[in-house]
Parts: C-alpha cells; structure tokens; sequence
C-alpha cells in the first residue's frame, strides 16, 4: 500500500512538472504573436495576445494551487522539496513573462496603424525578441534534462538580448525631431526593456535548473558586477 501510495505521489509530482513547464511554450506561443504584432503594427493581434494572457494566468493559478494540495497532503521532503520549490519559481517567472508580452502589446496601438517605423530600429527589437524566445525554449529543456551547462549558457545569451537593448536605446535617442516619429521610439525602448526582463526571467529559470541539482542556489551573474564570470557549481 505504501509503495503504491508513493508510485501515485511521484506520478503526481511528475504531471505537475509537466503542466508548469507547458507554461513555457505558452510564454513562446504569445512571444511569437507579439513580435508579429511589433513587426506588423498589427493593433487587433496585439489585442488578441493580450485577450489571450488571461489562458496562460489560468495556467499559474492551476498549477500553484496543485503545489499547496501536493504540500499539504504528501509532506514531500528533502529533494522534491527543492524542485518543488524551483517549480514556484518558474511559474512566477511565465507569468511575468505573459505580463511583458501584455505590456508590450498595450502599447503597439498607442501608435496606430500607420506608425512613422523605422526599418533598421524594428529588426533589432525583432532580433532581440527572436533571442529572448529562444532562451525560454532553452530554459525549459535544460529544466527538463536537469542540464546545468545548457542553463548555465543562458547567460552568454542573454549578454546578446542585452546589448540589442543597449543599441535600440541609442537608436531612439539618435531618431531625429520628428515629433511622431520619436514617439515611436519611445515604444521600441518600452518594448525593448520588457524583452530584456524575458531574458532576465529565462537566466532566473535557468539558475533554479542548478539549484535542483546542486541544492544550492547561486546566481550565474552577479547583477552588481555585470560581465563578471558565471558563480560555478558545487
């Protein structure tokens, strides 16, 4: 009884893992629509992305009040403890990253259809959306491999999302007097900081990928010595 007790338990922490990580490709799925509707001004899809972000909430709340149940009523210890843990996290981390699509989004119709865009300043946000994306896949399959090296390379990653965010920033400041054309850019910087925090958010996952291996948690990157090495696992 007790073995096939704990054989359901483990079934239970495996689908629960399994559902937070499908947030993921939720936060994929949206961040590919929010970039066609950047690139596109498409105003009605960024209406939809944002329309559509109350699915992927649903999918936190779902998945948050499975952990409380699987907390009060298994008792897990020790290491289904620390994933238990790192899966809290990752949920925090696809919501955050469904408000930055929203919070993109929003402001794509500020401008209206016929924005005055500037070529070169779109497919940089576009790139660095592209690299942002890219990362969340990444972060899910070094989660789901418990792949330290691959969680550990988010961070060279996110060196590209943010200097794209650096050169987008200049791109604005440098866009001319133009009065509705530099209101524009100021949506691009807008829309740049909330891709740079979906990489942030992807290193976030990442990182938890080594604290369920490890047991300890480290930064990859200290935050108050940008560009200094990656903290290395014990």
């Amino acid at each position: 009884m007790a073995q096939r007790t704990r054989v359901q338990y483990q079934e239970e922490l495996d689908a629960l893992e399994r559902r937070t990580l499908e947030g993921l490709d939720m936060v994929v799925d949206a961040l590919g629509r929010t970039l066609e509707a950047v690139e596109h001004q498409d105003v009605e899809l960024a209406e939809l992305v944002v329309a559509g972000d109350d699915i992927l909430d649903g999918r936190y709340l779902e998945a948050n009040q499975e952990i409380l149940t699987l907390l009060a009523t298994q008792g897990p210890v020790a290491t289904d403890l620390r994933l238990i843990s790192a899966l809290l996290h990752v949920l925090h981390s696809f919501e955050r990253m469904g408000d930055q699509c929203v919070n993109i989004c929003k402001v794509i119709p500020l401008t209206g259809h016929d924005a005055p865009q500037r070529d070169d300043m779109v497919a940089k946000v576009v790139r660095m959306g592209r690299q942002a994306r890219s990362m969340v896949s990444q972060a899910k399959k070094a989660f789901e491999a418990r792949d330290v090296d691959l969680a550990r390379d988010l961070v060279r990653q996110d060196d590209v999302v943010d200097d794209l965010n650096k050169e987008i920033f200049r791109l604005a400041v440098e866009v001319g007097d133009d009065k509705e054309v530099r209101e524009w850019a100021m949506t691009m910087m807008l829309v740049a900081r909330a891709l740079e925090r979906v990489g942030d958010n992807a290193v976030d996952i990442g990182e938890q990928v080594a604290f369920v291996v490890t047991g300890l948690f480290r930064e990859f990157e200290d935050a108050s010595h940008p560009g200094s090495a990656p903290a290395p696992a014990s």
